[in-house]
Protein backbone atom coordinates (compact mmCIF):
# COMPACT_ATOMS: atom_id res chain seq x y z
CA UNK A 1 0.00 0.00 0.00
CA UNK A 2 0.99 3.58 -0.86
CA UNK A 3 1.06 5.71 2.30
CA UNK A 4 1.23 9.56 1.66
CA UNK A 5 3.84 11.47 4.25
CA UNK A 6 3.30 14.89 4.85
CA UNK A 7 5.70 16.39 7.41
CA UNK A 8 6.43 20.24 8.56
CA UNK A 9 9.51 18.90 9.53
CA UNK A 10 12.23 21.77 8.25
CA UNK A 11 9.59 24.37 7.39
CA UNK A 12 8.31 24.29 11.28
CA UNK A 13 8.76 28.51 12.73
CA UNK A 14 5.90 27.72 15.53
CA UNK A 15 7.48 28.12 19.03
CA UNK A 16 6.83 28.59 22.76
CA UNK A 17 8.31 29.03 25.57
CA UNK A 18 11.57 27.64 26.85
CA UNK A 19 10.97 23.63 28.43
CA UNK A 20 6.87 24.11 26.70
CA UNK A 21 6.31 20.20 26.48
CA UNK A 22 4.88 21.17 22.84
CA UNK A 23 8.01 21.84 20.88
CA UNK A 24 9.48 21.01 17.23
CA UNK A 25 11.48 17.97 18.91
CA UNK A 26 8.16 16.07 18.67
CA UNK A 27 8.40 16.29 14.59
CA UNK A 28 11.79 14.68 14.49
CA UNK A 29 10.87 12.09 16.97
CA UNK A 30 8.56 10.99 14.31
CA UNK A 31 11.29 11.19 11.44
CA UNK A 32 13.13 8.99 13.42
CA UNK A 33 10.68 6.33 14.77
CA UNK A 34 10.04 5.74 10.80
CA UNK A 35 13.41 5.48 10.14
CA UNK A 36 14.11 2.94 12.84
CA UNK A 37 11.60 1.03 11.62
CA UNK A 38 12.53 0.87 8.08
CA UNK A 39 9.94 2.32 6.62
CA UNK A 40 10.70 5.19 5.00
CA UNK A 41 11.20 4.12 1.56
CA UNK A 42 7.63 3.01 1.65
CA UNK A 43 6.18 6.29 2.38
CA UNK A 44 5.26 8.72 -0.96
CA UNK A 45 6.25 11.86 0.28
CA UNK A 46 3.18 14.65 0.06
CA UNK A 47 3.88 18.63 -0.96
CA UNK A 48 1.26 21.11 1.25
CA UNK A 49 -0.80 23.63 -0.37
CA UNK A 50 -1.51 27.10 0.78
CA UNK A 51 -5.09 27.35 2.77
CA UNK A 52 -7.41 29.52 1.56
CA UNK A 53 -9.53 31.77 4.16
CA UNK A 54 -12.87 30.55 2.56
CA UNK A 55 -11.76 27.18 4.01
CA UNK A 56 -10.65 28.35 7.49
CA UNK A 57 -13.91 30.27 7.88
CA UNK A 58 -16.01 26.77 7.20
CA UNK A 59 -14.50 25.99 10.97
CA UNK A 60 -13.38 29.42 12.95
CA UNK A 61 -15.12 32.66 13.04
CA UNK A 62 -13.81 35.87 10.87
CA UNK A 63 -12.99 37.68 14.00
CA UNK A 64 -10.74 34.77 15.35
CA UNK A 65 -8.62 34.61 12.50
CA UNK A 66 -8.56 38.41 12.59
CA UNK A 67 -7.23 38.22 15.39
CA UNK A 68 -4.65 35.59 14.86
CA UNK A 69 -3.53 37.58 12.13
CA UNK A 70 -3.24 40.76 14.22
CA UNK A 71 -1.17 38.53 16.48
CA UNK A 72 1.28 37.45 13.89
CA UNK A 73 1.63 40.73 13.06
CA UNK A 74 2.48 41.71 16.33
CA UNK A 75 5.43 39.27 16.61
CA UNK A 76 3.33 36.61 18.62
CA UNK A 77 2.25 36.87 22.51
CA UNK A 78 0.29 34.31 25.05
CA UNK A 79 -3.50 33.31 23.55
CA UNK A 80 -3.99 31.59 27.14
CA UNK A 81 -1.95 30.17 29.99
CA UNK A 82 -0.61 26.88 27.42
CA UNK A 83 -0.82 28.40 24.24
CA UNK A 84 1.11 30.80 22.17
CA UNK A 85 1.96 32.60 19.22
CA UNK A 86 5.72 33.37 18.40
CA UNK A 87 6.77 35.19 14.79
CA UNK A 88 6.02 32.40 12.42
CA UNK A 89 3.42 30.27 14.21
CA UNK A 90 0.98 31.52 11.99
CA UNK A 91 2.80 30.93 8.61
CA UNK A 92 3.21 26.81 10.15
CA UNK A 93 -0.48 27.12 11.91
CA UNK A 94 -1.67 27.58 7.97
CA UNK A 95 0.01 25.31 6.41
CA UNK A 96 -0.77 22.32 8.47
CA UNK A 97 -4.30 23.28 7.76
CA UNK A 98 -3.36 23.29 4.17
CA UNK A 99 -1.54 19.73 4.50
CA UNK A 100 -4.58 18.42 5.32
CA UNK A 101 -6.37 19.71 2.60
CA UNK A 102 -3.20 18.24 0.17
CA UNK A 103 -3.28 15.11 1.55
CA UNK A 104 -7.64 14.49 0.56
CA UNK A 105 -7.26 15.96 -2.50
CA UNK A 106 -3.87 13.49 -3.40
CA UNK A 107 -5.87 10.61 -2.15
CA UNK A 108 -9.02 11.55 -4.67
CA UNK A 109 -6.63 11.28 -7.55
CA UNK A 110 -5.42 8.00 -6.19
CA UNK A 111 -1.97 8.71 -5.36
CA UNK A 112 -1.77 6.84 -2.43
CA UNK A 113 -4.01 4.56 0.29
CA UNK A 114 -4.00 6.47 3.15
CA UNK A 115 -2.25 9.36 4.38
CA UNK A 116 0.19 10.38 7.57
CA UNK A 117 0.97 13.87 8.55
CA UNK A 118 3.60 15.13 11.09
CA UNK A 119 2.24 18.42 11.93
CA UNK A 120 2.23 21.18 14.36
CA UNK A 121 0.82 22.97 16.31
CA UNK A 122 -2.19 19.95 16.97
CA UNK A 123 -5.54 21.42 16.19
CA UNK A 124 -8.25 19.21 18.18
CA UNK A 125 -8.79 21.96 21.03
CA UNK A 126 -9.32 24.87 18.77
CA UNK A 127 -12.92 25.50 19.08
CA UNK A 128 -14.77 28.13 16.42
CA UNK A 129 -13.41 31.66 18.21
CA UNK A 130 -10.70 30.40 20.79
CA UNK A 131 -7.23 29.14 20.98
CA UNK A 132 -6.50 26.49 23.57
CA UNK A 133 -4.67 23.74 24.74
CA UNK A 134 -1.43 24.38 22.36
CA UNK A 135 -3.95 24.53 19.21
CA UNK A 136 -4.21 27.49 16.71
CA UNK A 137 -6.10 26.17 13.81
CA UNK A 138 -8.36 22.53 14.62
CA UNK A 139 -6.35 20.89 11.15
CA UNK A 140 -9.00 18.22 11.23
CA UNK A 141 -12.18 20.06 11.16
CA UNK A 142 -10.75 22.17 8.58
CA UNK A 143 -10.34 18.58 6.72
CA UNK A 144 -13.69 17.54 7.51
CA UNK A 145 -15.39 20.67 6.67
CA UNK A 146 -13.95 20.66 3.58
CA UNK A 147 -15.11 17.10 2.75
CA UNK A 148 -18.52 18.08 4.29
CA UNK A 149 -19.31 20.67 1.75
CA UNK A 150 -18.39 18.51 -0.87
CA UNK A 151 -20.94 16.02 0.00
CA UNK A 152 -19.19 13.71 1.94
CA UNK A 153 -19.88 11.70 4.88
CA UNK A 154 -16.64 12.15 7.48
CA UNK A 155 -15.68 9.88 10.48
CA UNK A 156 -13.60 11.43 13.02
CA UNK A 157 -11.87 9.57 15.44
CA UNK A 158 -9.74 11.09 17.84
CA UNK A 159 -7.53 8.94 19.97
CA UNK A 160 -5.75 11.94 21.66
CA UNK A 161 -5.74 11.51 25.39
CA UNK A 162 -7.58 14.75 26.13
CA UNK A 163 -10.80 14.95 25.13
CA UNK A 164 -11.41 17.10 21.50
CA UNK A 165 -13.53 19.80 22.52
CA UNK A 166 -13.20 22.15 19.81
CA UNK A 167 -13.91 19.24 16.92
CA UNK A 168 -16.72 18.23 19.20
CA UNK A 169 -18.29 22.00 19.46
CA UNK A 170 -17.81 22.50 15.53
CA UNK A 171 -19.33 19.35 14.68
CA UNK A 172 -21.57 18.81 17.46
CA UNK A 173 -25.46 19.44 15.74
CA UNK A 174 -23.41 18.41 12.28
CA UNK A 175 -25.42 15.31 10.51
CA UNK A 176 -22.71 14.80 8.02
CA UNK A 177 -19.78 14.30 10.83
CA UNK A 178 -19.19 11.12 13.09
CA UNK A 179 -17.33 12.13 15.69
CA UNK A 180 -15.86 10.03 18.15
CA UNK A 181 -13.13 10.54 21.21
CA UNK A 182 -11.10 8.09 23.79
CA UNK A 183 -9.39 9.91 26.30
CA UNK A 184 -8.90 10.07 29.89
CA UNK A 185 -11.53 11.46 32.48
CA UNK A 186 -11.16 13.35 34.27
CA UNK A 187 -8.30 15.83 32.79
CA UNK A 188 -8.19 18.48 30.99
CA UNK A 189 -10.06 20.04 29.04
CA UNK A 190 -12.87 19.04 30.88
CA UNK A 191 -15.47 17.71 28.60
CA UNK A 192 -16.33 14.49 27.04
CA UNK A 193 -18.76 12.81 29.00
CA UNK A 194 -20.82 10.39 27.80
CA UNK A 195 -24.06 11.73 27.81
CA UNK A 196 -22.62 14.66 25.42
CA UNK A 197 -24.43 12.59 22.09
CA UNK A 198 -24.73 15.12 19.64
CA UNK A 199 -27.25 18.59 18.72
CA UNK A 200 -30.68 17.75 17.42
CA UNK A 201 -29.46 17.45 13.94
CA UNK A 202 -26.97 15.15 14.96
CA UNK A 203 -28.30 13.01 18.01
CA UNK A 204 -25.95 10.09 18.43
CA UNK A 205 -23.21 11.53 16.24
CA UNK A 206 -21.13 12.62 19.26
CA UNK A 207 -19.31 9.64 20.70
CA UNK A 208 -17.51 10.00 23.49
CA UNK A 209 -15.48 7.15 25.69
CA UNK A 210 -13.85 8.48 28.82
CA UNK A 211 -11.55 6.21 30.61
CA UNK A 212 -10.26 6.00 34.43
CA UNK A 213 -6.49 6.74 34.56
CA UNK A 214 -3.97 3.22 34.12
CA UNK A 215 -6.70 2.34 31.12
CA UNK A 216 -5.14 -0.52 28.97
CA UNK A 217 -5.36 -1.25 25.32
CA UNK A 218 -7.76 -4.06 25.25
CA UNK A 219 -10.33 -1.38 26.72
CA UNK A 220 -10.12 0.92 23.88
CA UNK A 221 -10.36 -2.37 21.66
CA UNK A 222 -13.52 -3.30 23.15
CA UNK A 223 -15.21 0.01 22.77
CA UNK A 224 -14.15 -0.06 19.38
CA UNK A 225 -16.27 -3.28 18.99
CA UNK A 226 -18.99 -2.61 21.64
CA UNK A 227 -19.19 1.13 20.49
CA UNK A 228 -17.32 2.15 17.77
CA UNK A 229 -18.44 0.05 15.52
CA UNK A 230 -21.93 0.24 15.68
CA UNK A 231 -22.23 3.54 15.40
CA UNK A 232 -19.95 3.64 12.25
CA UNK A 233 -22.41 0.93 10.72
CA UNK A 234 -25.18 2.86 11.02
CA UNK A 235 -23.66 6.53 10.06
CA UNK A 236 -22.03 4.91 6.44
CA UNK A 237 -19.00 7.47 6.20
CA UNK A 238 -17.04 8.16 3.39
CA UNK A 239 -13.69 9.31 4.83
CA UNK A 240 -11.50 8.39 7.63
CA UNK A 241 -9.62 11.24 9.28
CA UNK A 242 -7.82 10.01 12.57
CA UNK A 243 -6.69 12.46 15.30
CA UNK A 244 -3.80 10.36 16.20
CA UNK A 245 -2.62 11.48 19.35
CA UNK A 246 0.07 9.45 21.10
CA UNK A 247 -0.18 11.11 24.82
CA UNK A 248 -2.21 7.85 25.28
CA UNK A 249 1.06 5.86 25.75
CA UNK A 250 2.65 4.89 29.68
CA UNK A 251 5.33 6.56 29.15
CA UNK A 252 3.53 10.02 28.49
CA UNK A 253 4.25 13.06 30.93
CA UNK A 254 0.98 14.84 30.64
CA UNK A 255 -1.62 11.77 31.40
CA UNK A 256 -2.05 8.68 33.33
CA UNK A 257 -3.43 5.82 30.82
CA UNK A 258 -1.20 2.99 29.60
CA UNK A 259 -1.20 2.31 26.43
CA UNK A 260 1.72 1.22 24.03
CA UNK A 261 3.02 1.32 20.15
CA UNK A 262 1.00 -1.87 20.14
CA UNK A 263 -2.73 -0.79 21.00
CA UNK A 264 -1.58 2.48 18.30
CA UNK A 265 -0.99 -0.47 15.63
CA UNK A 266 -4.36 -2.36 16.57
CA UNK A 267 -6.53 0.70 16.84
CA UNK A 268 -5.52 1.85 12.91
CA UNK A 269 -5.95 -1.36 11.64
CA UNK A 270 -9.25 -1.51 13.05
CA UNK A 271 -10.74 1.64 12.58
CA UNK A 272 -9.37 0.69 8.88
CA UNK A 273 -11.41 -2.04 9.10
CA UNK A 274 -14.37 -0.17 10.19
CA UNK A 275 -14.09 2.28 7.22
CA UNK A 276 -13.66 -0.23 4.33
CA UNK A 277 -12.49 2.32 1.93
CA UNK A 278 -8.83 2.31 0.71
CA UNK A 279 -7.64 5.72 -0.06
CA UNK A 280 -9.98 7.59 2.32
CA UNK A 281 -7.80 7.79 5.73
CA UNK A 282 -5.50 10.65 6.59
CA UNK A 283 -3.93 10.63 10.14
CA UNK A 284 -3.35 14.16 11.38
CA UNK A 285 -0.65 14.25 14.54
CA UNK A 286 -1.98 15.72 17.81
CA UNK A 287 -0.39 15.08 21.12
CA UNK A 288 2.20 13.00 22.32
CA UNK A 289 5.16 14.62 24.81
CA UNK A 290 7.28 11.38 25.38
CA UNK A 291 9.70 11.45 22.00
CA UNK A 292 10.74 8.07 22.39
CA UNK A 293 7.50 6.92 23.11
CA UNK A 294 5.79 9.40 19.93
CA UNK A 295 8.76 7.93 17.67
CA UNK A 296 7.49 3.97 18.52
CA UNK A 297 3.97 4.81 18.29
CA UNK A 298 3.46 7.39 14.80
CA UNK A 299 5.56 4.44 13.43
CA UNK A 300 2.93 1.63 14.25
CA UNK A 301 0.31 3.44 13.28
CA UNK A 302 2.01 4.26 10.15
CA UNK A 303 2.83 0.36 9.32
CA UNK A 304 -0.67 -0.33 10.12
CA UNK A 305 -1.56 2.39 7.19
CA UNK A 306 0.14 0.21 5.05
CA UNK A 307 -1.26 -3.12 6.77
CA UNK A 308 2.48 -3.82 8.33
CA UNK A 309 2.56 -5.77 11.14
CA UNK A 310 5.17 -4.02 12.87
CA UNK A 311 4.73 -3.79 17.02
CA UNK A 312 7.75 -2.47 19.04
CA UNK A 313 6.24 -3.06 21.91
CA UNK A 314 3.16 -5.50 22.84
CA UNK A 315 -0.54 -4.52 23.09
CA UNK A 316 -1.09 -3.67 26.96
CA UNK A 317 -4.15 -5.59 28.77
CA UNK A 318 -5.38 -6.22 32.23
CA UNK A 319 -5.86 -2.08 33.39
CA UNK A 320 -9.04 -0.85 34.52
CA UNK A 321 -11.34 0.86 31.48
CA UNK A 322 -13.38 -2.10 30.10
CA UNK A 323 -16.29 -1.46 32.76
CA UNK A 324 -16.07 2.13 31.95
CA UNK A 325 -16.77 1.22 28.08
CA UNK A 326 -19.22 -0.66 29.25
CA UNK A 327 -20.68 2.06 31.68
CA UNK A 328 -20.98 4.36 28.35
CA UNK A 329 -22.51 2.08 26.13
CA UNK A 330 -25.21 2.00 28.74
CA UNK A 331 -25.03 5.66 28.86
CA UNK A 332 -25.83 6.17 25.20
CA UNK A 333 -28.84 3.91 25.32
CA UNK A 334 -30.44 5.80 27.91
CA UNK A 335 -29.82 9.37 26.19
CA UNK A 336 -30.79 7.67 22.90
CA UNK A 337 -33.61 5.79 23.92
CA UNK A 338 -35.06 8.91 25.34
CA UNK A 339 -34.26 11.13 22.46
CA UNK A 340 -36.32 8.67 20.21
CA UNK A 341 -39.66 8.75 22.86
Amino acid sequence: MVILFGSLSGQDRHSNWPGHPEGPGRLAAVDSGMAAAGLADHLSPLTGRPVRREELARVHSEDYLDALLALDRFGGGELDPDTAMSEGSWETALAAAGMGLAAIEALERGEGDAAFLAVRPPGHHATASQAMGFCLLNNVAISAAALVADGQRVLILDWDVHHGNGTQEIFWDDPAVLYVSTHQWPAYPGTGRAAEVGGPAARGLNVNIPLPPGTTGDAARLAMEKIVAPAVESFGPDWLLISAGFDAHRRDPMADLDWTAGDFADLTRDAGSLLGRPGRTVAFLEGGYDLEALALSSAATMAALMGVAYRPEAPSSGGPGREAVLATARIRERQLSGAEQ
